[in-house]
């Protein structure tokens, strides 16, 4: 793990895998941090590639911003992070909120996007409910905490099945939520209440994308994937079974196999 001050705040990160390999850089949701990604880690430095996974600011072990953090504020973080790193294009791919950072960086950095990979996520902007539901979470969670907010949504970020079934799956996922911090967390949801509509975006997208869900996810379900792959014609769609809102966790074996085909057949050998 590495930590540096970037856009004024200390951000962590992990850098493994060769230097010279094909750069993927992997953005945790909300309310994870890099740890989320150990799976595809090992998967894709097996398979040659250098992957960059930051802690986003506000989460993990990154520094916490109180406030409103802005989805433009973590991809301009993430940017920032390539520019210290020395990579100029790298594969962009993320999970939920992590997906729609990346979108915000094909929006505002499209230059410095290779592929993208978007994981459970949705394209459009925040509705007036859903913008009243993420405020009224952020108070929550700076009143209370962020125990009773874990435990009450562990059944939806994994599939229910899945709580039992994989206990250590389910226990690393309720150790990242119950260990972010709340002020963290809320800053990020006031931000992403204001998100913009990323459809106009994702239909000018001429590099290779990677649409993944799995196929019990309640929050952005197949649906969502659906729509995104309706704006994205030219992008692969994969509906991962056995697994709910984070299939990379549920389900690594699969989810590995479907982003390494992916790299290996519309990223290396397309570029």
């Amino acid at each position: 793990m590495t930590s540096m001050v970037l856009r004024g705040i200390t951000l962590h990160h992990d850098d493994t895998g060769p230097s010279a390999g094909l750069p993927v850089l992997l953005i945790h949701g909300h309310p994870f941090n890099r740890t989320l990604w150990a799976p595809q880690v090992a998967a894709l430095v097996a398979a040659g590639h250098r992957v960059i996974t930051p802690d986003l600011r506000g989460y993990g072990d990154s520094e916490v911003e109180p406030g409103t953090v802005y989805l433009a504020d973590l991809a301009d973080d993430v940017v920032a992070l390539l520019d210290h790193l020395g990579i100029d294009r790298a594969v962009v791919g993320g999970v939920s909120m992590g997906g729609q950072i990346a979108m915000e960086v094909q929006r505002r950095h499209a230059r410095r996007v290779r592929a993208l990979v978007l994981s459970d996520t949705s394209a459009p902007a925040e509705t007036d409910e859903g913008r009243a539901f993420r405020n009224r979470l952020a108070d929550r969670l700076l009143s209370e905490g962020m125990d009773g907010y874990a435990d009450e949504v562990i059944g939806k970020m994994l599939a229910a099945y899945n709580v039992t079934a994989m206990p250590d799956v389910a226990a690393h996922v309720l150790g990242m939520m119950r260990g972010t911090d709340p002020r963290g967390a809320a800053a990020a949801l006031r931000g992403r209440a204001e998100r913009p509509d990323y459809r106009d975006t994702l239909a000018s997208v001429r590099s290779p994308v990677l649409i993944v869900v799995g196929a019990d996810d309640v929050f952005t379900p197949i649906s969502d994937a659906e729509a995104i792959h309706d704006l994205v014609p030219h992008a692969a769609l994969a509906v991962i079974g056995g697994a709910g809102h984070l299939p990379g966790a549920e389900q690594p074996d699969r989810f590995n196999a479907v982003l390494l085909d992916f790299l290996a057949t519309q990223v290396v050998t397309g570029t």
